[in-house]
């Protein structure tokens, strides 16, 4: 079960409100530059265009939901880029402060939980992924809140039949952004299952006692991690029956089926693909844009922060020996990164991409949240600072290619590219 709260520890609701806020407000700056779509937003934009249109199903290779909510903000906020852009900036603001929660709610360390929210907000992925108009910050904020949710549910159990049923909408609805968060699906309903088989219960399927979450049986977990998930899935698929209708004659079945297909037909070599083991070690990213637009030189690039990428490595080791050791917090952050990684290791997606890296990118954060409040817990009090302070520094130094900012000329990039795998 979740550990007890340190004596000196308070819910530090109020500073993941804080950071969340400052997020945002740091992600809208020049959210609207470049004024033209750029990188993957080519294939998402005109597929939430087509859905107002009632034209067709464009982009039928990924589930609906990232871009009917991209519909939804051009027809509240205009086909402009800050309408395409906007739903991003907030949930990568959600994705932030419904982590936080998850790790305060699993550790109960007020350290490691404010430590977490600056280095995941500062750890450039998430930073350039909520300021794009893809489905990956979609899907990410929804795999946080179903984390959130389901620590959330052992934490209180008293609270315990809510906060299962709102995991399971989360699961349903990062599936319905992306099918990356498939793999990471099963794992709160196995986690039920195993602890509530450890507890010992003779009425395994029927029992109310015992961990994860008294008062809640097997059977009902089932359901709420299970079939909400699958429901709220199929019905992100509603839409597209009113909108598009001719698209969808062949049924769920039919349209999976079509979905399977075009996944398996990406296998053209692309400049900026790579494999996991550059994700691992921060060697390669992507130039999401590089050109003079909107009268100045500007670049966005998509890497990992050099600093807490790699520092969060030996972070992660370290919670697996703690999780082997029986500590909830520590095992569980190595476990969903083993798990959300391990996936793009055996996938047979011969076309790959960093920005895949980015669920476990911020479950490395976490790993290097709880270490460093391991350190101020033993009185190392700079030792656990200095790299959330050197974070925020690399955040700041490498801002102005993360932001489209203006740059003194073509070959300003040279500034901050350490690697030449970078390029």
């Amino acid at each position: 079960m979740s550990q007890p709260p340190r004596a000196s520890d308070r819910d530090p609701i109020v500073w993941c409100a804080l950071l969340s806020v400052l997020f945002l407000a740091v992600s809208l700056v020049r959210l609207a530059v470049p004024s033209t779509p750029y990188f993957d937003e080519i294939h998402y934009l005109p597929a939430a265009r087509a859905l107002l249109s009632g034209a067709e199903v464009l982009n039928q290779e990924h589930p609906p939901l990232g871009k009917l909510i991209m519909a939804a903000s051009i027809a509240l906020f205009g086909d402009n880029a800050f309408g395409w852009r906007l739903p991003s900036a907030i949930a990568g603001a959600a994705a932030l402060f419904a982590a936080m929660r998850a790790l305060w709610f699993v550790s109960r360390d007020r350290f490691a939980a404010i430590a977490f929210g600056l280095l995941a907000a500062t750890g450039f992925s998430l930073f350039v992924q909520s300021r794009i108009a893809m489905l990956d910050i979609h899907m990410a904020a929804f795999v946080a809140i179903a984390c959130w949710q389901y620590a959330a549910a052992w934490a209180e159990p008293e609270c315990g039949r809510r906060r299962l049923a709102l995991c399971g909408i989360a699961i349903g609805c990062a599936i319905a952004s992306k099918w990356n968060a498939v793999i990471l699906a099963p794992l709160p309903g196995l986690v039920f299952l195993i602890a509530r088989a450890k507890a010992g219960r003779r009425r395994l399927l029927f029992s109310r006692r015992g961990a994860p979450v008294p008062g809640i049986t097997l059977v009902e977990a089932t359901a709420w991690l299970g079939l909400v998930p699958l429901s709220i899935y199929a019905l992100t698929y509603a839409p597209l029956y009113l909108l598009a209708p001719g698209d969808m004659a062949g049924g769920l079945i039919e349209q999976h089926r079509h979905m399977l297909a075009l996944q398996s037909s990406v296998v053209e070599p692309h400049t900026y693909m790579s494999a996991w083991w550059e994700w691992v070690l921060n060697t390669r990213g992507i130039w999401y844009l590089y050109e003079f637009i909107d009268g100045e030189q500007r670049g966005i690039v998509m890497i990992g922060n050099p600093l807490t990428m790699l520092l969060g490595l030996p972070a992660l080791a370290w919670c697996a020996w703690r999780g082997l050791r029986r500590h909830v917090a520590e095992g569980g952050v190595a476990l969903l990164y083993a798990v959300s990684l391990g996936f793009w290791v055996i996938a047979a997606k011969p076309v790959q991409f960093y920005y895949h890296y980015l669920v476990p990118s911020l479950i490395l954060c976490a790993a290097l949240a709880l270490a460093a409040s391991a350190l101020w817990h033993r009185g190392w009090k700079a030792a656990a600072l200095l790299p959330i302070a050197g974070s925020v520094l690399l955040f700041v130094h490498f801002h102005p290619i993360l932001s489209a900012a203006p740059l003194p000329g073509a070959g300003a990039f040279q500034r901050w590219m350490w690697l030449d795998s970078w390029i």
